[in-house]
């Protein structure tokens, strides 16, 4: 399903790959309307072809997008089969564990104490605010978790989220 350079969804227009999953594609591609670079993360044949699996993808989108979070990667829209959610720059918490993050963290060395405290903090952050609007993230691992430069973390991929009830807790 891979889509080329220029391909054009709604008015996201895709510029390269940056990976995939189970859940789809990602790629960077450009908000034609707001003029900035975006993820756009887009479903596969299989999810798309599906009425009820749709509609569910869609209402999650929805309240995805409710959540407004500084370590939580921001839901921008939906547009057909695709989530455009904001670019992250940085390397994901699996590259920096693994040691590929640089010579600054050998890969015998994992995460000091001083750099380890600060990303969980902002983890833990993430997810009560997502907690607090009764959704479950039920993927979190290093490669859902990306640190910028400047430390700022951020919590992706959302995807396989639920909402749950709050009395249900």
């Amino acid at each position: 399903m891979s889509l080329t350079h220029g391909t054009k969804i709604g008015i996201y227009q895709i510029v390269s790959k940056l990976g995939e999953g189970g859940m789809g594609e990602v790629y960077v591609a450009r908000d034609t309307k707001l003029d900035r670079d975006v993820a756009l993360k887009v479903l596969p044949e299989l999810f798309t072809s599906d009425p009820d699996r749709m509609a569910r993808f869609e209402r999650e989108a929805k309240v995805l997008a409710s959540l407004n979070h500084p370590n939580i990667a921001q839901v921008y829209g939906f547009e057909g089969n695709a989530i455009a959610m904001e670019l992250v720059d940085g390397q994901t918490l699996e590259e920096i564990i693994s040691g590929s993050s640089g010579p600054e963290v050998p890969k015998s060395a994992g995460l000091a104490l001083d750099r380890t405290l600060p990303i969980m903090r902002q983890i833990a952050t993430a997810l009560e605010a997502a907690h607090d609007q009764g959704i479950i993230h039920r993927d979190l691992k290093p490669a859902n978790v990306k640190v910028r430069e400047d430390g700022t973390v951020k919590v992706l991929d959302f995807g396989l989220a639920k909402a749950f009830a709050a009395d249900a807790e």
